[in-house]
């Protein structure tokens, strides 16, 4: 049974990436969708500012090839052209010892990148040869082992010879950003999916796309008027204070009173809670948590910072997209200067993933450090005046993916037939990225769509829980 069939109305808490596209995909299947969002904008962790003339990004994020659910929504949303991919993965990586050229051949995978291992001179030769002493063994293991959950990325790569200096210098370019947590720290199981599926699998998976506009046109922008077209109810600024179990197994989605009338209700069919985990915590109705973690071990997922240093130089300093960077305070930075509609200069942007111990630095603490660090990397930068300087901090920007995460992850279900959990932290098998967020988002639309068609319009829905237990007695 379709959702249009049923005429069911579905309200999707939560405007992000994971809002977007269940909302899409629910009202492309014919529900009547009405989306709830507190903050003024759609995006959710990926939007956009003004400062002085120019338009910011509050932080980098970039797409693999891998990255297939996300490339498809936009498609969805028309904005495949203000995207680019790397037609082959290559990336410089800068040191203030020099630099190296990461670029992948055309062989099948995982062979591709040999040749780039093979002159990767920024590590010695002994530990470039032994990288495939634990880049073969990665490829045999299985992220859904519940074993791998409790392991730490550092211990098992040493226990396969990877040194201080390799981890550091090789394997943290793809984990640290990719997880934002410390590369020794990470998940196993979230590191291998990164590995296998990025650098071990197809020869094209790793290669890196970047947004080509603000990303809140790419994303908000899109996503409001693709949501328009197809007809949904898109309400911003409307905050969700409590979601009620109705009977006949709907429910009522009740909005925070703005001190000028009485609160709105809605009702509803079904609802899509795409919100950060407190956030579902708080929302999620008593007795509604599923079989699996529940609102307490959500809460336990924790949050790990970004930090994002952004510098206007009055001239170019560097004809390169992007470059990664080790043995520096500098992670990667991005080249912002046309889709900040910068019209002279070049404006560079830093991305510190795991950020933890610079997130409350004081801004001009930060300048002290990453100015000097920029002209060790970019010569060019030495005799550029700075013209502007400022941070932007992603405190929460994503769960802490470190060992025992997995086990705290729940998965779209809850207790509550017809209320379904979407977000990157929720159990989509990938870390928490913005792939992972569009994954929350079509497996919540599915598994909402499948419960409303087996619950007819009109019966009582019941909880999971009452279910098994009249199973049971």
């Amino acid at each position: 049974m379709s959702a249009e069939r049923a005429g069911r109305h579905v309200v999707v808490v939560g405007g992000g990436l994971a809002g977007i596209t269940a909302a899409v995909g629910l009202r492309e299947a014919g529900a009547r969708v009405t989306l709830l969002e507190a903050r003024p904008r759609l995006g959710g962790a990926t939007c956009s500012f003004s400062r002085g003339g120019l338009i910011v990004d509050n932080g980098q994020h970039v797409f693999l090839g891998c990255c297939t659910a996300y490339r498809e929504l936009i498609a969805r949303l028309g904005m495949t052209g203000s995207v680019s991919l790397q037609d082959r993965f290559d990336v410089t990586v800068l040191s203030p010892h020099g630099q190296a050229r990461l670029r992948r051949t055309a062989l099948p995978g995982p062979l591709h990148f040999g040749q780039a291992l093979a002159g990767y001179r920024l590590l010695p030769a002994a530990d470039r040869l032994r990288v495939g002493r634990a880049a073969l063994p990665m490829r045999f293991l299985d992220p859904a082992d519940p074993a791998l959950d409790g392991q730490r990325l550092g211990d098992w790569l040493a226990a396969r010879g990877q040194s201080e200096r390799a981890r550091r210098l090789l394997w943290d370019l793809f984990t640290v950003s990719a997880l934002n947590v410390a590369g020794d720290d990470a998940n196993l199981a979230l590191a291998a999916t990164v590995i296998k599926t990025a650098l071990l699998g197809r020869r094209d998976a790793a290669d890196i796309g970047t947004p080509g506009i603000p990303l809140g046109d790419l994303h908000g922008q899109a996503g409001a008027r693709k949501l328009g077209e197809l007809g949904a109810d898109v309400r911003l600024s409307a905050k969700v204070a409590g979601i009620t179990p109705l009977p006949g197994g709907r429910f009522r989605v009740q909005l925070a009173d703005r001190g000028t009338a009485a609160a709105d209700a809605i009702e509803a069919d079904g609802v899509v809670l795409a919100v950060p985990p407190d956030a579902a915590a708080r929302l999620l109705p008593p007795g509604a948590a599923g079989p699996g973690p529940g609102p307490e071990q959500w809460r336990e997922l924790g949050s790990s910072p970004i930090v994002n240093v952004h510098i206007i130089y009055d001239r170019r300093v560097t004809r390169l997209p992007f470059v990664a960077a080790v043995d520096s305070p500098v992670q990667w930075v991005f080249d912002r200067t046309g889709p900040s509609g910068l019209a002279a200069g070049q404006y560079l942007a830093i991305s510190v993933s795991a950020a933890d111990d610079v997130v409350d630095t004081p801004a001009a603490v930060l300048r002290e450090r990453f100015l000097p660090a920029m002209a060790g990397l970019f010569p060019a930068a030495r005799d550029a005046r700075v013209t502007d300087f400022f941070v932007t901090r992603e405190r929460r920007a994503t769960f802490r993916q470190v060992p025992g995460c997995g086990e705290r992850r729940p998965g779209a279900g809850t207790g509550l037939a017809g209320l379904v959990l979407a977000g990157a932290w929720t159990d989509t098998g990938w870390p928490d990225t913005m792939e992972g967020a569009v994954r929350s988002g079509l497996i919540a639309a599915r598994e909402l769509r499948r419960e409303m068609a087996q619950s007819p319009r009109g019966a009582t829905a019941g909880s999971r829980a009452a279910a098994v237990a009249g199973a049971s007695s």
